[in-house]
């Protein structure tokens, strides 16, 4: 029998966070956050079927394209009116037609999806998300108030936010790119989801999402602010995930507290490997490898995607990146890689130890 979170249901709101809101004395956020959790379960279920299904069932579900693609991006977009039904959602715009709409969510995840499509096409010579062309479906207003955001194995799911703790899930860019890289992992590393290897799994999305918004707004290194979510969380001074400085991304929040994430490895939280203990702190000890990606990008300067980013893409496409993972692998795996790429006495291979290193791993 396999672990159902092996291959879970990828979401940026961890279960830490929708438990603080179930405990909320306000009963709207409260009840919110219920309905959210509650919902997840529906996506999860679709990923266990995904997992056990045939090349035949997938390409007939579309979760894989029935033949190779040309190299142009291919995207839906569709409305699911605040309802549950993504069966009966209505298509507000394909990359075919391009019809007008007014929908905002629906301009966001227009705007994010080819920021995404764009950054793995131009940098990497990527064709979509799995490389094969694959047809970039993207649902947004799915329920009422729903509290996250979705990557189900074959297409995008955003809720519009309770309007009291979040906003609509599709408002930032690197939450957007954020869910379609658990895309690209899924199709190249398939990296387990617990432990380790889960945080490593959620901290290639956070690095390769702020690279993707980083890329879209022209920020360099000393530009970039470093913060996932900044504006899917209300309030001018919280966001989801600080890269530059784990466990900052919010402080004090009325219904959250504060954010739990370690930098260092002397800080890792070990945490019970259960949906609860969000499968062994998968969203929490992301932070270090993030902390490692975040020193070795602003120690070789400039873009992160020029360098740093070829880097981290080369272990994360590299068939020798096991399934289980931990971070010592990762670290090991980046060093070599920057060797290859740079030399083995270059800036950006100092770049990479010292960041492994302040990370303490």
């Amino acid at each position: 029998m396999y672990k159902n979170h092996l291959n879970p249901i990828h979401c940026i709101i961890p279960p830490y966070m929708l438990s603080k809101l179930i405990e909320s004395g306000n009963k709207k956020v409260a009840d919110m956050a219920v309905n959210s959790k509650f919902r997840s379960y529906r996506f999860l279920s679709d990923r266990n079927f995904f997992r056990a299904a045939s090349f035949y069932e997938k390409t007939i579900l579309g979760a894989v394209p029935k033949k190779p693609a040309k190299s142009t991006m291919q995207m839906e977009v569709y409305d699911c009116r605040q309802t549950t039904d993504l069966t009966n959602a209505t298509l507000l715009w394909d990359t075919k037609n391009k019809q007008r709409f007014n929908s905002i969510a629906g301009k966001n995840v227009i705007k994010g999806g080819k920021a995404s499509w764009d950054f793995y096409r131009d940098l990497f010579g990527r064709n979509s998300i799995d490389n094969n062309g694959l047809l970039i479906k993207q649902y947004v207003h799915y329920d009422k108030g729903m509290d996250n955001a979705y990557w189900d194995g074959r297409r995008m799911v955003y809720g519009d936010g309770d309007g009291v703790v979040f906003t609509s899930f599709t408002s930032d860019i690197d939450v957007i790119g954020h869910e379609l890289t658990h895309g690209v992992t899924e199709n190249e590393a398939n990296l387990d989801y617990e432990n380790q290897t889960g945080a490593l799994n959620e901290s290639f999305s956070d690095i390769f999402g702020i690279m993707i918004k980083q890329r879209y707004n022209n920020q360099d290194v000393k530009k970039s602010n470093w913060l996932i979510g900044e504006k899917v969380l209300i309030g001018i001074n919280y966001a989801l995930r600080s890269l530059k400085a784990p466990g900052t991304g919010y402080r004090n929040h009325p219904e959250l507290g504060d954010d739990p994430q370690p930098a260092i490895m002397d800080n890792y939280q070990d945490m019970p490997n259960t949906e609860s203990g969000d499968w062994g702190g998968v969203h929490i000890n992301s932070g270090i490898p993030n902390f490692a990606f975040y020193v070795s990008a602003f120690n070789i300067g400039g873009y992160s995607w020029e360098k740093t980013g070829r880097i981290w893409y080369a272990v994360l496409t590299d068939s020798n990146l096991a399934h289980d993972a931990k971070f010592v692998d990762v670290k090991n795996m980046t060093i070599q890689h920057a060797e290859r790429l740079f030399g083995i006495n270059s800036l950006e291979v100092k770049a990479v130890k010292q960041g492994w290193l302040e990370a303490k791993v």
